[in-house]
């Protein structure tokens, strides 16, 4: 089965990573998809822990023809349809009779997890969506990827590159982190200084009756004709004769002789 060829892995939660509105966050959980060699059936198989340290499973089976078929369950009247959207997404849709009430969108993400996004109604009628992120257990699995594959089973080299690669992935997200933090951080200094030098610009090219005090406020106004004048009194303080149009900004001056706009409470 081509189409789920990336999907069919046992992967484990990221428990942190998800948004849950059906109920409390899981403390771990695993999910597995697989498929027989022969047959075009898709195989789930689903395993959580609570924080309560409860344990729950749940599993089912549907053939990927993209029609609606009958569930294996006590239920006779539910049903299920597999479609595939394209080889990194497809969804699950369950329905009771002829109403569907609930959706399981599959999606691998640019960076190799899977995200699976539930979408239904509660009992009460309440619509809800959960949505939940894992990454692949790899080679340490004690069963195979495939319903008719061979039992593999964990070995102590394998666990050591397993913790090895959780590890490394761990660090080089963190780092990576820090270092977009930085980035925007950065970016957001980058911008105040050009906003310094943008308003700097405007100000010493407005007209300056006098020699500006570093740390002291000033004002800065546009008049009728379009030019700019820098002054020590304040817009209140012109009283009706305002030889102004519009005040453009209270600034101060810095220690780098650039400019920086005062915003007053």
């Amino acid at each position: 089965m081509i189409q789920a060829y990336n999907f069919l892995f046992s992967w484990q939660l990221f428990p942190e990573k998800g948004t849950y509105e059906k109920g409390e966050r899981p403390k771990s959980g695993t999910y597995k998809i697989s498929s027989t060699d022969d047959r075009n059936i898709l195989y789930f198989e689903m395993n959580w822990v609570t924080l309560e340290n409860q344990a729950f499973s749940s599993e089912y089976h549907l053939e990927a023809n993209g029609e609606f078929n009958s569930l294996d369950t006590d239920e006779l009247s539910l049903f299920g349809k597999v479609h595939f959207i394209d080889s990194i997404s497809f969804e699950v849709i369950f329905k009771k009779e002829d109403t569907p009430f609930m959706k399981i969108l599959h999606e691998i993400l640019p960076n190799g997890y899977m995200r699976v996004s539930e979408e239904g109604v509660l009992g009460d009628g309440i619509a809800y969506k959960d949505v939940s992120v894992y990454h692949k257990q790899m080679s340490v699995l004690p069963y195979s990827s495939s319903v008719s594959g061979a039992l593999i089973k964990p070995t102590e080299e394998g666990m050591i590159r397993h913790k090895a690669l959780t590890a490394m992935e761990e660090q080089t997200n963190m780092q990576l982190s820090q270092i977009r933090q930085q980035i925007e951080l950065l970016a957001l200094q980058a911008q105040e200084i050009q906003r310094r030098k943008d308003l700097s610009l405007l100000i010493y090219g407005a007209k300056l009756n006098f020699t500006p005090v570093i740390g002291q406020v000033y004002f800065l106004y546009e008049k009728k004709d379009g030019n700019y004048f820098l002054s020590m009194v304040s817009p209140k303080e012109w009283g009706n004769s305002k030889p102004f149009k519009s005040t453009v900004a209270t600034v101060k001056l810095l220690a780098d002789h650039t400019w920086m706009e005062v915003i007053e409470s």
